[in-house]
C-alpha cells in the first residue's frame, strides 16, 4: 500500500467517526490517541508530513485534524464559521 493510499483509508475512517455515535454523543468532534491513530493507520510510527499529509486529505473531505501532541482533535470545517473575527480596529483597539 502506497502513501497516498493508506492516508486517504485513514482520513476515510477519521471522518466516518465524526458521525458515529460514541462516547454518550451522536457525533461530532472527538479526540483520538496518537497510539490509536498510528493503530488505525497501520503504521508504527507517524511523522510531521504524515500527519501534514493526513491533515490536508481529511481537510479536503470536510473536517480538521488538530495535533495537541499527545491526542489528535477531528472537527468540522463548519465548526469555525461562526467564530468571531479579528480585524484591524480589533488590533487597534490592543496597541
Amino acid at each position: 500500500m502506497d502513501q497516498a493510499d493508506w492516508i486517504d483509508e485513514t482520513a476515510t475512517q477519521l471522518a466516518d467517526l465524526y458521525s458515529r455515535q460514541f462516547g454518550g454523543k451522536p457525533g461530532g468532534r472527538y479526540r483520538i490517541s496518537a497510539k490509536l491513530l498510528r493503530q488505525m493507520a497501520r503504521r508504527r510510527r507517524l511523522y510531521e508530513n504524515d500527519i501534514r499529509h493526513l491533515s490536508r486529505c481529511l481537510f479536503e473531505k470536510g473536517y480538521v485534524l488538530i495535533d495537541m501532541d499527545v491526542f489528535f482533535v477531528v472537527m468540522g470545517t463548519n465548526s469555525f464559521t461562526n467564530y468571531r473575527r479579528a480585524n484591524d480596529d480589533t488590533l487597534g483597539q490592543h496597541a
